[in-house]
């Protein structure tokens, strides 16, 4: 923070006028806003439509589920009045919402804005990437499959702050959805704005700790702005938030430098060369970066493929001489911390052990076979990657190894903003692409799901008959059991590479010694409104 100094004419003045100094040095931090940056820009503030991290970060300040995390990112109840327990076999849960939970504009959170937001989530018209995220939801394929109306999924307003909800099945995971899925949109906005809704800042409305203001939905630069009618509006002490984009990490790094940011991520050598650095602080998180395949393409259509291409990368080498930054090694599609065994407490990543080795012979002799099959002796693929420093230090690193090893391969890296990577996702117009996925709840079958083949983000196409019969099975189960399924499904995806795991991020951020209240966890970011000047 910068100071200010004032120059007075006398002994008592200045006494008089320096206490009055330390009263509005308080005033001054109170009312000061908190900068922060973003790694690229989001899609859409809308919850229903949401896809990638930067949306979801949008989203995760501004907006307030059933449940949400307190300070120390532990969960508790946020809209309901309180964490509760199913009955009917785990398959029906009622909530009580609060009275006092309120949107930006004054009106009250009703069970109605719940009702409206899974209801749009599901119908086909909506076009919800992650509308499978209700597939428990009673009526939700017979609704997907256009054989039911929206209005028959098993959610119920049985009064204004009352709504149930109706599952086929239990889920185990159905707590943390209603922290970060499960969101209640404002019910006047959305038939107001229609699917227009949450495209710009002006066509969005919040019920969480902060509005968002002056996203123009193309622009890099906006404001949370605390919302007064938060049901906790009193315990928020940071007013306001800027954010911008900055891809670049230097410009990122000078930002933070001269106190223009408060708050960034920082990667690779920086994060190496500063680890002494006390605003410095590191933390794994649940996300896993991976390598996919087109089997749309003839180039890309082929396991021959995805086993030389797994064979070859040094998961040590990438996540020790590239990033630099913490991450880990991948040694599975099962992340570390992720699920733990129910009977022993050990973590499945550990208890599976690294089923992706380096084997660069193995990776030639698939490469042959590979070219063999293509009728090729040489061969050009192209691999998509984010604008990032990040994504396209890793881009080069897969690159240039796959083209040391592999006689007759050329590379061509394509890097480009995060939207348009995702545009390119849905289009399917990639042979190779390197992206990432983050959980919002501990469960191994987030991340096995990827490569379901109902799953609507499974951008390969790819399908294995023995990993979807296991998937389906684990649906059905509960404890060691569903544990025990997960794991055949995991080492079999990893036995026919259907995707190529790569690593898991570590995140480094730098953080103003003058800021505090700011935690994170393998599930979330630092919440602002946790936020304060010291």
């Amino acid at each position: 923070m910068r100071s200010k100094y004032l120059v007075l004419g006398t002994t008592v003045l200045a006494g008089m006028m320096l206490a009055a100094c330390g009263n509005g040095s308080a005033a001054t931090n109170k009312d000061k806003a908190l900068s922060v940056t973003l790694a690229s820009e989001p899609l859409t503030a809308d919850p229903n439509k949401a896809t990638d991290t930067n949306s979801a970060s949008m989203i995760y300040q501004t907006m307030e589920g059933l449940y949400t995390f307190d300070k120390n990112n532990k969960l508790v109840a946020g809209v309901a009045t309180k964490v509760v327990k199913p009955t009917n076999n785990g398959k029906t849960y009622t909530f009580t919402l609060r009275k006092n939970a309120k949107w930006a504009n004054g009106q009250q959170v009703t069970a109605q804005d719940f009702v409206t937001s899974f209801r749009r989530t599901v119908d086909p018209k909506t076009k919800a990437q992650y509308a499978s995220n209700y597939s428990a939801f009673k009526n939700y394929d017979a609704i997907q499959k256009g054989k039911k109306s929206p209005n028959t999924l098993g959610v119920k307003a049985l009064s204004k702050t009352k709504l149930q909800v109706q599952l086929t099945e239990r889920v185990p995971y159905f707590n943390y959805l209603a922290a970060s899925k499960y969101l209640p949109l404002n019910s006047d906005a959305v038939h107001k704005y229609g699917q227009k809704y949450g495209t710009t800042a002006a066509k969005t409305m919040a019920n969480g700790p902060y509005k968002l203001v002056g996203w123009t939905g193309s622009n890099s630069a906006w404001k949370y702005v605390k919302n007064a009618k938060y049901r906790n509006a009193k315990d928020v002490k940071i007013k306001k938030v800027n954010v911008q984009v900055t891809k670049d990490q230097n410009t990122a790094v000078s930002l933070f430098k001269s106190d223009k940011v408060q708050e960034t991520t920082v990667a690779g050598q920086y994060v190496r060369q500063n680890s002494n650095n006390k605003q410095l602080t590191t933390h794994l998180i649940g996300r896993l970066q991976y390598l996919y395949f087109n089997n749309k393409k003839t180039a890309s259509n082929s396991e021959n493929l995805r086993q030389a291409m797994s064979y070859v990368i040094n998961r040590k080498t990438l996540t020790e001489n590239v990033l630099q930054d913490g991450s880990k090694p991948a040694k599975s599609m099962v992340p570390s911390g992720d699920q733990t065994n129910p009977s022993t407490g050990e973590d499945m990543a550990k208890e599976t052990g690294n089923l992706l080795p380096t084997d660069v012979k193995k990776a030639q002799k698939y490469w042959k076979a590979y070219l063999k099959e293509q009728g090729k002796s040489s061969v050009t693929l192209s691999l998509l990657t984010d604008d990032t420093d990040e994504d396209k230090h890793v881009g080069t690193y897969l690159q240039s190894t796959a083209e040391k090893y592999f006689k007759g391969l050329k590379v061509t890296v394509t890097s480009i903003p995060h939207a348009q990577h995702v545009s390119r996702d849905f289009a399917g117009t990639f042979e190779m692409n390197l992206t990432g996925w983050s959980t919002n709840w501990l469960d191994a079958y987030d991340f096995l799901d990827l490569a379901g083949e109902d799953n609507t983000v499974n951008f390969t196409q790819w399908k294995n008959a023995t990993f979807n019969d296991y998937l389906n099975q684990s649906v059905t189960q509960t404890g060691q059991a569903r544990y025990d399924t997960l794991v055949k499904a995991n080492k079999q995806l990893m036995n026919v590479k259907g995707l190529v795991p790569l690593y898991q991020p570590s995140e480094a951020k730098l953080v103003s010694k003058k800021v505090g209240g700011l935690k994170y966890s393998l599930l979330n970011e630092a919440q602002y409104q946790y936020a304060y000047w010291k």
